[in-house]
């Protein structure tokens, strides 16, 4: 089993685009460096910035998600965006076309 963290955030207004850029590019590289990472991706579908993150374990996500630029991130976050987390244990990711609808069905706002 694997564990999959899908995020959704919508800018509350165009001017937090630069802010937001900020914070995304520097916890994407994080992710991708943090341990019991597998794969670290992000996508916009219809104006919604998404990413999706598979690790190893719960307890590796966890560990991602209350440091470094991630943490700085989630600080930041509710001046600038509204959104939604899914997460959840699975055989395998979903593909890119299900990410969407799965977030929006499923997703818990924060």
């Amino acid at each position: 089993m694997i564990y999959v963290s899908i995020t959704g955030l919508k800018l509350n207004k165009a001017y937090h685009t630069p802010r937001f850029w900020y914070h995304a590019v520097r916890s994407m590289i994080q992710a991708k460096a943090a341990s019991g990472n597998i794969s670290a991706e992000a996508r916009t579908i219809n104006g919604i910035h998404h990413t999706m993150t598979v690790w190893e374990s719960k307890d590796a996500m966890r560990a991602y998600l209350v440091a470094g630029a991630h943490l700085k991130a989630m600080k930041s976050f509710k001046a600038m965006a509204t959104g939604k987390v899914l997460g959840f244990e699975a055989d395998r990711a979903p593909p890119w076309d299900e990410v969407h609808a799965l977030w929006q069905a499923k997703g818990r706002e924060v």
